[in-house]
């Protein structure tokens, strides 16, 4: 055995190991590890259907939730490229309908968490049993004459923002979100499983659902009344096509280079841990690009560490644990730091 195949022996072991709660007739996880455009790591664990029995596999598709924000992001920079918008266009060029108060309000504010628009999810009745689409959160949001603070005057991460930011899509590209995300994004990348989910829509393929441990048990818990809004959360990916995406992250293929930078530049000071900005999608800290995704039954993240080469995910159809410091024990491995 030589030396590298000696270390990617103990990195899987060590992999394997730390994976082992995910293992077997429980809900399961995938993980991928790309350095240098190969994935060096890629095995998935445990279950995407406990009652089907179906067990996970590269090609199972999680909910991404709030790691969708990167390509509802990314169709605001092509849409830019296009000459459609600006970044600096007002919302209410887009959605006249939001009240006065937004007025000063753009695109880039909703982009960076800087709008102070109010948070939907407060909004949503407590005995709402239908779920809530993009826009429905248009409607909620134009019954409220206020908003968190002046907006560009402080950072407060917002759901409301991207799904306002999806139906800006919708009315600039004359298509619907899901749409334009497969014309623009899936498609031309070979993302051939990845969906944003609609009851209407194309079926998500090898699909994971989601679970929550409820008395000792591991009880379905896949959709909740906000599920349906697709901008903040609503696209469902597998390791094998965020493989895809994350190379077209390097290169031209996709985004200009001049988009690129304009997603990985800190656009607005946080105070989040592990964050010290956040850009277009993608929180920042040092030399590191991440971002996670939590909605009930499923807790996922990504993280790139871009002048390494080297990117982590960790997707899981399940409420606990919250993966991060998972997916950076794993980087670790290849000698990642922020």
């Amino acid at each position: 055995m030589t030396a590298g195949e000696a270390g990617t022996s103990t990195r899987d072991a060590a992999i394997d190991a730390w994976m082992h709660d995910y293992t077997g007739a429980v809900p399961g996880a995938s993980v991928l590890v790309l350095h240098e455009g190969e994935a060096v790591f890629q095995r998935s664990y445990g279950l995407a259907d406990l009652e089907a029995g179906v067990a996970t596999t590269p090609q199972t598709n999680f909910r991404l939730a709030s790691i969708s924000k990167q390509f509802t992001a990314a169709c605001i920079l092509l849409l830019a490229e296009d000459g459609a918008l600006t970044l600096d266009d007002p919302v209410r060029r887009w959605l006249p309908s939001l009240p006065a108060v937004t007025d000063s309000v753009t695109l880039r504010h909703l982009l960076s968490h800087t709008s102070g628009v109010i948070d939907y999810e407060d909004l949503v009745p407590g005995d709402q049993v239908t779920q809530v689409h993009d826009a429905d959160v248009l409607r909620l949001l134009e019954r409220e004459e206020r908003l968190y603070f002046t907006p560009g005057g402080d950072y407060r991460y917002s759901n409301s923002g991207y799904a306002l930011l999806a139906l800006v899509v919708e009315r600039a590209s004359r298509q619907p979100f899901a749409a334009f995300l497969h014309a623009r994004i899936f498609a031309p990348l070979g993302m051939d499983g990845t969906v944003a989910r609609e009851d209407a829509g194309p079926r998500v393929a090898h699909r994971a659902y989601g679970y929550s441990p409820v008395n000792g048990t591991w009880q379905r818990t896949d959709q909740s009344t906000t599920s349906a809004v697709l901008g903040d959360g609503g696209i469902y990916s597998s390791i094998t096509d965020l493989a895809r995406w994350d190379a077209a992250l390097y290169d031209d293929r996709l985004l200009n280079a001049a988009s690129r930078a304009q997603a990985f530049r800190p656009a607005t000071v946080t105070g989040e841990p592990d964050v010290a900005h956040y850009g277009f999608g993608w929180r920042l800290q040092g030399g590191m690009q991440w971002h996670s995704g939590e909605s009930i039954g499923f807790r996922n993240v990504l993280v790139r560490f871009p002048t390494q080469r080297l990117t982590v995910v960790v997707l899981t159809n399940r409420d606990t644990p919250e993966p991060y410091r998972l997916a950076r024990r794993i980087a670790g491995l290849w000698g990642a730091q922020p």
